[in-house]
């Protein structure tokens, strides 16, 4: 229980971090994120925090902004200054009147519901990599057309 109440990282109001961030334990952020935030523990994203991000930790509390998925293992808080542009996966949520969400909620009430629903999120974030990487590797390269045929 130690670890609930020890911050492990923050990320300040004036900070701001492009690229991934991996927590062990209590995580706030109150600045900008640009790259996915994974954490062992609770997360905390204030009301002036604006993240282009994956959030994923075991309890979340989202005050600001949030343009990716976010994944809470065991609940999830939307203040009512929040919102959230991307799609939620968890056991437990609450919603203040006024927060606003844009994607598909997910809450799962089982153990077999919660593993099957990960499941299918990381096989579709897999096969999205995959295409991601693909297109990138085709861009700037010149359609594959034969020399004198139309």
């Amino acid at each position: 229980m130690a670890n609930e109440f020890s911050v492990n990282t923050i990320i300040g109001p004036n900070s701001s971090i492009v690229g991934d961030v991996n927590s062990a334990g209590f995580t706030r952020v109150d600045g900008s994120l640009h790259g996915n935030l994974n954490s062992k523990g609770r997360v905390i994203i204030g009301e002036k925090a604006r993240m282009k991000s994956d959030v994923v930790g075991t309890s979340i509390t989202i005050g600001g902004v949030v343009y990716g998925n976010i994944i809470a293992s065991e609940r999830l808080i939307i203040l009512s200054s929040a919102l959230v542009l991307g799609d939620i996966i968890t056991r437990r949520i609450q919603a203040d009147e006024g927060c606003l969400i844009h994607g598909k909620v997910s809450v799962c009430t089982s153990d077999e519901q919660w593993e099957k629903t990960i499941t299918e999120y990381r096989d579709t974030q897999g096969v999205l990599s995959t295409l991601s990487m693909v297109s990138k590797k085709s861009k700037g390269k010149p359609p594959n057309h034969e020399a004198g045929r139309i």
